[in-house]
């Protein structure tokens, strides 16, 4: 079920909407998170909105266009800002240590991927197949993330706890990391009997052992 702190008011502030087009897009949000866009049909969506099948076409000429109305205010004036926000927590603070930035951070995605699940679900399904949602990411979140974890990459670095390799390779390293296991625990395989304290540290450790410069915490 969607996370009851999602609200569609969140998603489109100063847009006019029946509330009918508001079932239809909290309805498409289930199942594009449950199914996936193409496993979707528009029929399935109108029965759990609980509205005829044109009806959607009415308001929207393709189930492309309703993936889009969905995913653009999504990560334009929800994803983004809250994204944004939360990660400025664990960014703004000054860790000594590297591995404390790792376990903060971890535990930061973590927390937000429990309580906005469904519409993750959608953006890590869809943005590789869309390139409209791609180029939203990349400009609404991706580039601004990217400029803040060089900054932290070069402080840590500095400070010789990091290797000096380029800070891309780096960021790309820590986020594969730490967002494969988290996919892999709350969305590929969440019925598995987790550990997650003994994950997250191994998660932490696989990254430092790779990553790891002269004057790091051994």
């Amino acid at each position: 079920m969607i996370n009851p702190e999602f609200k569609m008011d969140d998603l489109i502030d100063g847009e006019e909407l029946t509330d009918k087009q508001k079932k239809i897009l909290l309805s498409a949000i289930e199942s594009f998170s449950e199914k996936g866009f193409a496993a979707t049909s528009t029929s399935e969506i109108a029965k759990k909105a609980g509205v005829a099948e044109g009806t959607i076409f009415r308001h929207y000429k393709t189930k492309k266009e309703l993936l889009l109305a969905i995913v653009t205010p999504v990560i334009a004036k929800f994803v983004a800002p809250f994204i944004l926000k939360d990660l400025q927590k664990v960014m703004d603070q000054d860790f000594e240590q590297f591995e404390d930035f790792l376990k903060a951070i971890l535990e930061n995605r973590r927390d937000f991927l429990i309580k906005n699940l469904p519409t993750v679900k959608i953006l890590v399904q869809e943005i590789p197949f869309h390139p409209e949602l791609k180029e939203l990411f990349q400009e609404h979140i991706g580039l601004r993330i990217y400029e803040r974890f060089t900054k932290l990459v070069d402080h840590y670095q500095a400070k010789g706890q990091i290797i000096e390799i380029p800070a891309y390779s780096v960021i790309r390293m820590v986020l594969s990391s730490i967002f494969g296991y988290l996919i892999a625990r709350y969305m590929i395989l969440p019925e598995a009997d987790w550990d997650d304290d003994a994950e997250t540290e191994r998660t932490i450790q696989f990254i430092l052992h790779g990553l790891a410069g002269p004057n790091s915490k051994n």
